[in-house]
């Protein structure tokens, strides 16, 4: 397998953002979005062999949104949960992280291309640089693995009665991850992010 250009081109990317930024801490970020809703989704389980285990389905439509933006090196989480997924929530989830970085820190953000994140209409603040992971590659954006951890643990196989439901467990379960200690670092500390000298 081909290693893929970003991972190439990161370093050079990292200094190009140091040297336009040279009296501020420059930290690697990772940022995504997940859909959380009443048309959930499944996760693996446990049973006796022999037995089909029995789960709970939902085919109504609310959803809520969970931007999410993890530094590993600090172990660090910045969250909103939105309802919907638009450039317009894209800006206040930027807005967000900005006013959560300390004053020395510029934070060079990993995202996927979607539209929302490269919208003409973004007003990327002065202390992030976006960095565009290239097209059909999530297996780049450490920020996936954060959904994952919390669809298994907290949010699969579960009824909501409404959107307010959504979003209590939504809460809840970014509350939980993020409060355990090194929980962020351990599901975003991609070797390819382990940059020494940042």
């Amino acid at each position: 397998m081909k290693p893929s250009p970003l991972l190439k081109k990161l370093p050079a990317l990292l200094a190009d953002i140091r040297q336009k930024h040279p009296d501020k801490k420059i930290e690697l970020w990772c940022q995504d979005e997940s859909r959380v809703g009443q048309k959930g989704s499944r996760t693996r389980s446990w049973g006796c062999k022999g037995i089909r285990l029995r789960a709970p389905v939902d085919t109504r439509y609310a959803n809520a949104y969970v931007f999410g933006a993890f530094c590993p090196a600090r172990d660090v989480a910045v969250g909103l949960i939105l309802p919907y997924v638009n450039s317009a929530m894209m800006q206040l989830h930027l807005d967000e992280i900005s006013d959560q970085l300390p004053q020395n820190v510029h934070a060079a953000m990993l995202a996927d291309g979607a539209g929302w994140h490269i919208a003409g209409a973004l007003n990327v603040p002065e202390n992030i640089t976006i960095i565009r992971i290239p097209p059909y590659s999530p297996e780049l954006n450490p920020a996936e693995k954060p959904w994952q951890y919390l669809k298994d643990n907290y949010l699969s196989q579960r009824v909501f009665d409404s959107y307010n439901d959504i979003v209590d467990a939504c809460q809840m379960a970014w509350n939980k991850m993020t409060s355990e200690k090194g929980r962020v670092k351990s599901l975003t500390n991609f070797a390819y992010v382990q940059c020494n000298d940042i």
